[in-house]
């Protein structure tokens, strides 16, 4: 687009034409396209038009420089939050192994060591500003793992209905796959295999629900409640069948949460604030 300005000079003196009383319009015009500036006076539209495209080649390479200014987003993932989390996860084979074999003390050992650790990593990262992106992938996936653990073996073993086990799997796994799909959708560009494996560059945040915050800490009493019952004295009612009503009311609750929940997945690259152009 091409803005056409007709100035008639000749009865004024050449100095009254000044670039900085043209600057408003040349401003407004840089988003419409290039423009051409011409005034009816000898050696003036030579003068204006080098002043114009010196300021367009400054205007284009401060935008060009402020955009190049901007750092790649890396993070460190390795803190003892996540350290502590990937901990968890390695314990779930060795639990799974304990309860099918029926070393329930094992097993009940275990998930202290899974709940203490939890609450240590939760300590560690608000009070030493440890948080990370990986973090909130990372914490409910131990959960989840550790779940999952549980819900399939104490199956296997008839301690918990195939019912309820197929909600809580069920749930678990559709969630992954949103999980793999929102990671692949929100990973800045190029997406390449290496970068999407590359938890030091993060692309979105998952942020639990409410009723899923519950609904974790029912699974999790139902299954400690389930693991424990084995090696209590009979006389001992850990309400296991009302408990187990429980979970699967909440477990289907928070699945649909996080479909129609507008702040359960935070884009990281589109809440990056971008440096200013120099």
């Amino acid at each position: 687009m091409y803005l056409t300005l007709h100035c008639n000079f000749l009865a004024r003196p050449l100095r009254s034409l000044t670039f900085a009383s043209c600057r408003p319009i040349i401003r407004s015009s840089l988003h419409a396209g290039s423009f051409q500036l011409k005034v009816r006076h000898r050696n003036v539209f030579t003068t204006v038009t080098r002043a114009l495209s010196t300021s367009c080649v400054r205007w284009s390479d401060r935008k060009t420089k402020g955009s190049a200014a901007i750092p790649p987003l890396r993070e460190n993932i390795y803190t003892i939050p996540n350290l502590l989390t990937v901990s968890r996860i390695l314990s779930c084979p060795v639990l799974g192994w304990s309860i099918l074999h029926d070393d329930f003390f094992l097993a009940t050992g275990l998930l202290v060591y899974a709940g203490l650790s939890d609450l240590a990593d939760g300590y560690l990262a608000r009070r030493f500003n440890m948080h990370s992106v990986l973090g909130t992938i990372l914490d409910p996936a131990a959960d989840k793992t550790l779940m999952t653990t549980l819900t399939v073996t104490l199956a296997m073993k008839g301690l918990l209905p195939i019912s309820l086990a197929s909600i809580i799997i069920g749930r678990d796994v559709l969630l992954s796959l949103s999980a793999f799909y929102i990671r692949y959708t929100s990973l800045p560009a190029p997406k390449t295999f290496s970068r999407y494996w590359d938890f030091s560059i993060p692309s979105a945040e998952v942020r639990p629900t409410t009723i899923s915050k519950y609904n974790t800490f029912a699974q999790l009493a139902l299954m400690c409640a389930t693991t424990v019952t084995p090696i209590l004295p009979v006389q001992y009612n850990l309400f296991v069948p009302e408990m187990q009503i429980l979970v699967a009311v909440t477990t289907v609750w928070s699945g649909l949460s996080y479909v129609f929940s507008k702040d359960a997945v935070r884009i990281v690259s589109e809440t990056r604030k971008k440096l200013p152009p120099s």
